[in-house]
């Protein structure tokens, strides 16, 4: 095991990581690190050999672990991250606050954040890919985020140094998201209420979400040109492109491109990692050979291969 500094939250040694993400495959993280608050995080990262890897992980939404796992440590954050605040017409949100939480909170305060209700995942990663759907998105409401530098430093960066663009941002190098505050149009709670219950029907009409997937594979080709906004939305979707390669339903090992939806990259039960990353590749070459696009990835994908361990 790593020499690792004392913390008051929870260190384990070889944590597997597969029933931590929703597609459950993947290798075991050298060291799982919980922190047990802000003050855990910052001082374990000031004290931590500044060589040593550090990955922060939601819940795993939007996330392919490979099968040999994680190099470093892995930090997940609970409790002590999920606080949902709000403050006059700011709505502050702890990274590791679900979507769909802060949402309602929100519209109990008759704040919109309702575009957050359907989008799986934690506040962290929502401010990190810039997440949205239904024509509205985290660069349209986030002020700032609450961050631990990888020297343990804590500080609030403004929204409008992130370069929120299309499913992407920008963030000091090693810094991990802990919080972020929002200002969210108003409205009253009864329409936001159900402008979500209207939402969650036509998603769960739509999409597998009683599959194991990891949310939409593929962002759609050329997307969003810099903002991350509606008004740069190009029409052209992943799903479609997939339809013309002939790629629905098309399988490797324990992976499948959902029937039901072609984005939905899904394990059908007994995949592995290397199924389902292989399988969305030979889908980007297929699109590519037969239409000339080239798809890029909306699922991170990170560790290390099996094979790549073994030839190490």
């Amino acid at each position: 095991m790593l020499e690792l500094p004392a913390v008051r939250g929870t260190l384990t040694a070889q944590r597997s990581l597969a029933d931590l993400t929703w597609m459950r495959v993947g290798g075991p993280a050298d060291v799982l690190f919980q922190p047990a608050d802000i003050e855990d995080l910052s001082a374990f990262l000031a004290a931590l050999d500044p060589s040593v890897p550090v990955f922060p992980m939601g819940v795993g939404s939007n996330l392919i672990v490979r099968d040999g796992g994680i190099r470093g440590v892995v930090i997940r954050m609970g409790r002590g991250f999920n606080a949902i605040d709000i403050a006059g017409d700011d709505v502050i949100a702890g990274a590791a606050a679900l979507d769909a939480h802060v949402a309602r909170k929100a519209a109990d305060a008759g704040l919109d954040l309702t575009f957050l209700r359907t989008i799986p995942g934690t506040i962290g990663g929502a401010v990190r890919m810039n997440a949205g759907c239904y024509g509205s998105y985290v660069a349209d409401v986030l002020t700032s985020v609450t961050v631990v530098g990888r020297d343990g430093a804590i500080s609030e960066v403004g929204a409008d140094t992130l370069d929120l663009a299309y499913r992407q941002s920008t963030l000091p190098d090693g810094a991990v998201i802990v919080a972020a505050r929002f200002r969210p149009a108003k409205a009253p709670p009864e329409t936001l209420h159900q402008r979500m219950t209207d939402q969650l029907a036509k998603r769960d009409a739509t999409q597998p979400t009683k599959d194991r997937t990891a949310g939409s594979t593929f962002r759609n080709p050329a997307g969003f040109s810099s903002t991350g906004r509606a008004d740069d939305v190009h029409d052209l979707k992943a799903w479609k492109v997939i339809d013309d390669a002939g790629m629905r339903g098309a399988t490797l090992g324990g992976a499948i491109m959902n029937t039901m939806h072609s984005n939905f990259l899904t394990n059908a039960g007994n995949a592995s990692a290397a199924d389902l990353e292989d399988l969305g590749e030979l889908v980007r070459k297929k699109v590519y050979d037969s239409q000339g696009i080239t798809l890029q990835w909306e699922i991170m994908r990170v560790g290390d291969r099996l094979d790549e361990d073994t030839a190490k």
